[in-house]
């Protein structure tokens, strides 16, 4: 049994906060000081209880995909919900429900992590099974209402990473594939680098894919092919913009979910 990351929890166990959605300059840019957020206290999000998403016994699936997104000082209020859109969006499509239900496991399961600086990350969504229509779409109603209480902040790509792969191995339903979708529009500029990601993911046979919006980093694609990316098949997902977004995470997910069997 491979060992599971433990050094990174996928989820603080002290009430989180939130801070301002304002735009703010990258911490990373030259000339900028990383910006202070004022912040409330909130309560600790209990687990969703909607019980199609809640853990059916040990059922099999073909693909357990994490999608890790960066919520980060440099996504905005307006991009946070065209991200959020595009995904809720994806999965209401029939294609992607006819494909998420065309293997021989006849199902997948998705969690979702949202990340931002060292130790900021949440479960936006626990482990969910899609075996058809109504399962989908509880999912894509749970993304949509899913808070944004990570405080904005630095970008920890490798931690990230490092939780996710974590947060893989420790899916209730066991699958023939696992893979982590990683999306954001930066690189890795705090905590442990991308490479400390990938060597967790590779221990665990885990493959990691990419979404690089490359709208004020042109060459975050070139970035997140060579630092973040790994396993069979791994590949990087170009979005123009978070306009663009919905799009490009529709295609993902459908080459995703498909496997080798998609060009």
């Amino acid at each position: 049994m491979p060992c599971i990351p433990s050094a990174i929890p996928v989820l603080p166990r002290k009430p989180l906060s939130i801070g301002a959605t304002a735009r703010l300059a990258k911490p990373w840019r030259i000339g900028h000081r990383p910006a202070t957020f004022p912040s409330m206290p909130l309560p600790r999000r209990a687990l969703l209880s909607t019980p199609v998403l809640l853990a059916q016994g040990a059922r099999p699936v073909d693909l357990a995909l994490v999608l890790a997104v960066d919520v980060s000082a440099s996504v905005d209020f307006d991009e946070f919900g065209l991200m959020i859109g595009g995904y809720a969006a994806a999965f209401r499509d029939a294609d992607l429900v006819s494909r998420a239900t065309a293997g021989e496991r006849g199902a997948i399961a998705v969690a979702m992590l949202f990340w931002a600086g060292p130790g900021a990350r949440d479960l936006a969504l626990p482990w969910a099974r899609i075996g058809g229509e109504a399962e989908a779409e509880a999912v894509a109603a749970a993304i949509e209402g899913a808070p944004r209480i990570v405080p904005p902040g630095a970008t920890a790509l490798g931690e990230a990473m490092i939780a996710s792969a974590a947060l893989a191995a420790r899916c209730p339903f066991p699958a023939t594939r696992r893979v982590i979708d990683v999306s954001g529009d930066g690189p890795a500029n705090a905590g442990a680098g991308p490479a400390a990601g990938k060597a967790a993911a590779v221990a665990l046979g885990i493959t990691v894919n990419a979404l690089a919006v490359v709208h004020e980093e042109p060459e975050l694609e070139a970035y997140y092919a060579a630092e973040v990316i790994t396993g069979p098949g791994a590949f990087v997902q170009r979005a123009e913009n978070y306009e663009d977004f919905a799009s490009a995470i529709r295609r993902k997910l459908l080459r995703e979910i498909g496997g080798s069997l998609i060009a």
